[in-house]
């Protein structure tokens, strides 16, 4: 094949087996495709993720997305120059689902494999749209497991961690709102498509670590525990009062103020650190409070807004295979075949 290596991406961090193939050139990479198989329908009756659910779907579907990758892209598996896998953080059971079989892939096929870091990739999957990163960008990535800014010189061996959440995620907060709504799991579309019929300043929750006294020691983190506490109480009020919930109202109160703290915090630490170039990714990036926010935002402070489109967002191959072929594009040493996966991963540790 023609152009530059070609990097297999797996990415089993929690519920969606995704596959995706991208090519390394010198100046680019290229999506050649991003198969993606979901069980997220398996776990909305339990309210959550159940790790061992999650599991049996990576094993049934493992082998049908490889294929229905190759297929779509128009290339064989011995096309493939790299595989790389996602290492951490996320679920023990699906991150070794995963590596189990790019291992064999890379071991089968005598190519590198690359573990790396799942947080990363989904800063690293814009590069597949805008184009590869100038010398520094800041880059919030926002989940349901992950808040979290990030200073980025070098996308594989210059990344800083400025802050991170202290309790629950964005996304996090956005389930358990949900659930305290009646909403479907997950919480987050259901919340965002009400708050776009409601008014965001009808009332007035609290913007967690946004204090004065709070800034010296956690300027870049974030907190939604006492956000998400400040709507139950709400609600409970109004309840006990007999009083009309309105739903449409507390749903984009509460996405302002999370929308809020996220971009006030992130614009802040641009200035600071005299960033001109924002990459927002993660799951979360799909809200539309933080994506209209952050551009309003963005625009006033004269900083150059990346946000990937939403279906790169959720977890997928391609920000795996994208953050691979960076890899791949430096020429750094392989993984171990007998590299371990680690739930709990440093986003500083871009790669295994």
């Amino acid at each position: 094949m023609s152009g530059g290596p070609l990097v297999l991406g797996i990415e089993t961090s929690c519920d969606e087996t995704g596959v995706a193939l991208v090519r390394a050139h010198d100046d680019r990479s290229e999506l050649l495709v991003d198969a993606v198989a979901s069980s997220m329908d398996e776990h909305a009756r339990f309210g959550g993720i159940i790790p061992e659910i999650a599991s049996r779907a990576h094993l049934e579907a493992m082998v049908p997305t490889i294929e229905r990758a190759l297929s779509e892209a128009g290339v064989a598996l011995s096309d493939v120059d790299a595989v790389a896998v996602t290492a951490g953080p996320g679920l023990v059971g699906p991150l070794t689902l995963g590596a189990s079989a790019a291992k064999a892939l890379a071991l089968g096929l005598g190519v590198p494999l690359y573990g790396v870091n799942h947080v990363i990739g989904h800063a690293a999957v814009d590069e597949l749209v805008d184009g590869l990163f100038p010398d520094r960008v800041m880059a919030l990535v926002v989940s349901g497991g992950h808040s979290s800014l990030l200073l980025v010189d070098d996308v594989v061996t210059g990344v800083t961690e400025l802050g991170s959440t202290l309790d629950d995620a964005a996304g996090e907060a956005f389930d358990k709102v949900g659930r305290l709504l009646g909403l479907p799991y997950p919480g987050g579309p259901h919340i965002d498509r009400l708050a776009r019929a409601g008014d965001p300043t009808a009332i007035r929750f609290p913007r967690g670590l946004t204090a004065p006294k709070d800034q010296a020691a956690h300027a870049y983190d974030f907190s939604f525990s006492g956000l998400k506490t400040a709507v139950a109480r709400w609600v409970e009020a109004r309840q006990d009062a007999g009083q009309p919930l309105p739903l449409e109202d507390v749903a984009a109160s509460f996405a302002e103020a999370v929308a809020d703290v996220l971009t006030a915090k992130t614009i802040a630490a641009c200035r600071r650190h005299d960033v001109s170039t924002l990459v927002v990714g993660g799951g979360f990036s799909a809200n539309s409070q933080l994506r209209e926010m952050a551009a309003k935002r963005c625009a006033e402070a004269g900083i150059d807004l990346r946000i990937p489109p939403i279906r790169y967002c959720t977890d997928n191959g391609a920000m795996i295979a994208a953050l691979g072929a960076a890899v791949v594009r430096r020429g750094l040493p392989a993984s171990s075949l007998d590299l371990a996966v680690d739930s709990s991963m440093p986003l500083t540790q871009v790669l295994v």
